[in-house]
C-alpha cells in the first residue's frame, strides 16, 4: 500500500506520520501493493481531523474521525474502515465488481453480514422545478438535513445538503 500523508493547519511530525503508517499498515492484509491511501490530517480549533479516502475500483472507501487528540482520531480511522471492509465485502464481491484492490484471501474468505441492508420505506413525491437556492430553503422548512428536487437550470434531478458551519451543499448528476 501507498500512504500519502498531507496536513491543513498541522505539521506533519515524524511521531504523527509514524502513528498514521503503523495503524493503516494494519489494512495491509485488505489490499494489493499497488493500493494507494490518502490521508490529510487537519486541526481546526480544539478538533483533529483525519480523513483517509481509498480509491478501490469503482468504489471511495472512506472514513474520517474527530477528536480532541490527533492520536485517538487515528485509532479510530482505522477501525471504521476495517468495520466497512468486512461489512461490505460480501456486497463487492456478490456484485461482480472488480476486486484487484483486494487481496485475494480477503475476497475468498467467507463474512457474514452483521447488519444487512434494508429498505422499510420508500416515499413518492412530485419534484416540481427549482432553483437551488429554493431547495435549500424548502429542506430547512422541512427540518431535513438533505433534499432531492429537479433543478430548473439544468432539468437534472440534484441534490442539496447541510454542511457544517451553516453551509451547503450540492450533488448534481455526472455523465
Amino acid at each position: 500500500m501507498r500512504i500519502t500523508i498531507s496536513g491543513k493547519n498541522i505539521d506533519i511530525t515524524d511521531g504523527l506520520r509514524q502513528a498514521v503508517e503503523d495503524k493503516l499498515s494494519k489494512l495491509e492484509r485488505y489490499f494489493t501493493p499497488e493500493t494507494d491511501i490518502v490521508v490529510t490530517l487537519s486541526v481546526e480549533k480544539e478538533r483533529q481531523k483525519i480523513e483517509v479516502t481509498i480509491p478501490v475500483k469503482g468504489n471511495i472507501i472512506r472514513s474520517e474521525q474527530v477528536s480532541n487528540d490527533m492520536y485517538v482520531s487515528i485509532d479510530l480511522v482505522e477501525e471504521v474502515i476495517e468495520r466497512q471492509l468486512k461489512k461490505y465485502k460480501n456486497k463487492i464481491v456478490d456484485q461482480k465488481q472488480s476486486a484487484g484492490n483486494f487481496q485475494q484471501e480477503f475476497i475468498e474468505k467467507e463474512i457474514e453480514d452483521e447488519e444487512e441492508i434494508k429498505i422499510i420505506r420508500t416515499k413518492r413525491f412530485g419534484m416540481k422545478p427549482m432553483y437551488p437556492e429554493d431547495a435549500c430553503i424548502q429542506m430547512e422548512l422541512l427540518g431535513h438535513n438533505f433534499f432531492v428536487f429537479q433543478n430548473a437550470e439544468t432539468e437534472e434531478v440534484n441534490v442539496v445538503y447541510k454542511r457544517k458551519g451553516n453551509t451547503y451543499g450540492l450533488i448534481e448528476p455526472e455523465f
